[in-house]
């Protein structure tokens, strides 16, 4: 399960082509301001190993890969996008709707967070964030994201999210960690909520980029094909973000 260590839009972290020697720009979203997190980073693409990976502890309950996949993240902590001024205090997984939560039996997002913590400690680092799960909420079940724009990704999360006892994010960084980013819709949703809380900055880990928004030859290194027409579908509609 190799990270992606080619060229990267420096806002949320979408791998595009780049000429050798020139650094990256930002992709269209980010000149365009789409997004409320202040920047995102991802540890590999959605593709291969990586992505059967999560495929497992999503559909198949294979938590074990959950903790595996949690400590990949680590590695996103000591990445130059992450300066020892710029640390988060504060760790928050994206939430299921609690019906979804119910039926899978976990939220696979917590586990993340939980392993990713977990490795930090074990690598003996300092200064750890706190792990706040029952902050930011998913107030109501949404439809697929599978297949929608991003324009009708955003509208769908739209008011699904909201936050409780905010007092503890006030003028503080937030780290939001989920699984997979695709457009990044239900990420910047989240953001929104965290910042209107008084968060002062929100950024982004994920485990995986799915990459319908650049030319497949990026994807071919992780042994899936990337479509450049959209989205491919989870098993059950669930590339949410």
């Amino acid at each position: 399960m190799a990270p992606w260590e080619g060229s990267a839009c420096p806002g949320c972290g979408l791998p595009l082509p780049a000429a050798a020697g020139e650094a990256p720009t930002r992709c269209f979203a980010c000149r365009h301001g789409h997004y409320d997190f202040d920047w995102a980073r991802s540890y590999g693409l959605y593709a291969g190993p990586l992505r059967a990976a999560i495929l497992q502890l999503k559909f198949h309950g294979r938590e074990s890969w959950g903790r595996r996949l949690g400590a990949l993240l680590a590695s996103l902590w000591d990445s130059p996008a992450v300066a020892e001024s710029d640390r988060p205090a504060i760790v928050v997984p994206v939430p299921l709707h609690p019906a979804r939560e119910r039926e899978r039996g976990f939220n696979q997002a917590e586990i993340l967070c939980r392993s990713f913590l977990a490795a930090l400690r074990c690598a003996q680092r300092q200064h750890l964030p706190q792990l706040e799960t029952g902050c930011l909420r998913r107030l109501r079940a949404t439809q697929t994201q599978s297949g929608l724009s991003f324009e009708k990704r955003l509208e769908n999360v739209r008011g699904a999210f909201g936050v409780e006892a905010g007092d503890r994010l006030r003028g503080r960084a937030v780290l939001l960690v989920d699984d997979v980013m695709t457009t990044g819709a239900t990420a910047s949703a989240c953001a929104g909520v965290l910042k209107r809380a008084q968060a002062a900055r929100v950024v982004v880990f994920t485990v995986a980029r799915a990459t319908p928004q650049v030319p497949a030859g990026l994807g071919a290194a992780g042994g899936d094909p990337v479509s450049p027409h959209g989205p491919v579908p989870l098993p059950d509609g669930q590339d949410r973000v």
